[in-house]
This record gives C-alpha cells, sequence and structure tokens, in this order.
C-alpha cells in the first residue's frame, strides 16, 4: 500500500464530509489531498489527473474565499440552483472539453487511457466551479465523474483511489439529496 495514497484518501474522505454539510472548513482537507493527489496521478501517467490537481488548487482558494461570503445565519453554505438552460449549456460545455481535451492528451502525450482520463478531468472542472458556485448540480456532475473514475483507477492499480471514488460516489449521492433538502428550506 502505498502511504501517500492512504494520506490522501483521508484527506478526500474528510474534505466530502465537510462539503455535504456545507462547511467551508472543507478547504484545508481540499488543498492537501490535491497536493498529494498531482504526486500519485503523475506517476501513473494520468497526465490529465495530475494537471487537475493543479486547477483544483488554485479553485481551493477561490472556493474557500467564495463560501466564506455566502454562509447563512447558522454559518452554513447557501445553496442555489441552475436554470434548466444553464444545465443544458454546463453539459454541452462538459462533452465538447471532454472530446476536446482527449484529443490533445492522445495526439500530444504518452497518457494513459486519453479520453477516459480526459473525461474525469473535464467533468471534474466542471464540477469543481458548480460547486464552488454552490450550485446543486455539481452533485450529478461529481456523480458522473465517480463512476468514470472508479474504472480508470482500478485498471491503474490504484486501488485505494479507486475505493476513495466508490465512497465519493455514496457520499455525492448523499450529498445531492442533503442539499436538495437544504435549497427547499431556503
Amino acid at each position: 500500500m502505498n502511504p501517500i495514497e492512504a494520506v490522501a484518501t483521508l484527506l478526500g474522505l474528510a474534505n466530502i464530509a465537510l462539503i455535504i454539510r456545507r462547511s467551508v472548513w472543507n478547504y484545508p482537507f481540499g488543498i492537501a489531498m490535491v497536493v498529494l493527489y498531482a504526486h500519485i496521478f503523475w506517476g501513473a501517467k494520468l497526465y490529465s489527473d495530475a494537471g487537475l490537481q493543479v486547477f483544483f488548487l488554485i479553485v481551493q482558494f477561490y472556493g474557500w474565499w467564495a463560501w466564506a461570503q455566502r454562509r447563512a445565519k447558522d454559518g452554513l453554505v447557501i445553496v442555489e440552483q441552475m436554470e434548466p438552460r444553464a444545465r443544458i449549456a454546463w453539459a454541452a460545455a462538459s462533452i465538447v472539453a471532454t472530446v476536446l481535451w482527449g484529443t490533445a492528451m492522445h495526439r500530444m502525450t504518452d497518457a494513459a487511457y486519453p479520453y477516459w482520463d480526459g473525461s474525469v478531468a473535464m467533468l471534474s472542472v466542471a464540477a469543481q466551479i458548480m460547486m464552488t458556485r454552490r450550485l446543486i448540480e455539481n452533485w450529478w456532475w461529481w456523480i458522473a465523474v465517480d463512476v468514470l473514475a472508479i474504472g480508470l483507477f482500478a485498471v491503474k492499480g490504484l486501488w485505494l483511489t479507486a475505493g476513495l471514488y466508490g465512497v465519493f460516489l455514496i457520499l455525492a449521492t448523499y450529498g445531492l439529496f442533503e442539499w436538495r433538502r437544504k435549497l427547499v428550506a431556503v
């Protein structure tokens, strides 16, 4: 067992648990996790996912600031929802970004599974932006990411990470229901 992967896995679980609770304190755990996963994914030649961790690192700092600005009286983050047309636009943009990124990785690198890895990366970018904006739809994107990532990481022998994404899938489903409950209450 890779001890760095084990620590990253634990940090990831803490991060998602705090996101579901709408706690701004998810960000320190997220920052530490993405730094470790950048190293792990680079070593596995999952370059899209390694680069994604750099994006996540930047967005973690922005998200920390953004979430701190939009809290309810109880200190928890306020949840919002997209209009239907915005959902269609996000879905279309996610598909185009996935195809373009996967093609670039296929042509310019020796990436393992460039389209599969690229889909995990591009859908994660979209989900992270939505999460930073406190949009409930982020959970649907994370569910898609988790389903794709479980298989990808298992094929690459990153068993702890595949397991982590299995737990993320369960947590994302729970997060969707929890945030929907809070959306109705707002």
